[in-house]
């Protein structure tokens, strides 16, 4: 798949760091570092804007090393970007830890998955099939 990027940046294309990588990481593109207070949320710019293809979406996601190491996520985990939007892709980002986090120019941030959607036709009705499961939720399943 192809996918138009205009890259305003001061770091290369993302890219994917194996052959069987579902995500590229993204890379924060700030002129001073910003430091992340414990609780706080940010806003944080990677330069980098997309046309991407009707009927998929870009997600971004937490980098598992940032979250488990310095507790720092991605607040709306996953995010989604959708074909239409041609803005600067930003990443909401959260710290979650006891200790403040500084957020250098280039630091890996959040990774990014491209992902095919359907958007679906809703059709009303007054009844829904029985099932096993029925109305359960929240662990109705079971525990284990």
């Amino acid at each position: 798949m192809k996918i138009k990027i205009v890259n305003q940046s001061k770091h290369a294309l993302p890219d994917y760091g194996t052959a069987g990588a579902a995500g590229v990481d993204l890379r924060a593109n700030i002129d001073t570092p910003i430091t992340l207070n414990p609780l706080e949320r940010t806003l944080v710019p990677t330069g980098l804007f997309m046309e991407i293809p009707v009927g998929y979406e870009a997600q971004v996601r937490p980098r598992s090393g940032l979250a488990l190491k310095k507790g720092i996520t991605v607040l709306n985990s996953p995010g989604t970007i959708d074909a239409d939007y041609r803005g600067e892709i930003r990443i909401i980002l959260v710290n979650l830890s006891n200790e403040p986090f500084v957020i250098e120019d280039g630091e890996r941030i959040a990774q990014m998955v491209i992902a095919a959607h359907e958007q679906a036709e809703w059709i009303s009705v007054e009844s829904l099939e029985d099932t096993e499961r029925g109305t359960g939720g929240f662990g109705s399943t079971g525990v284990k």
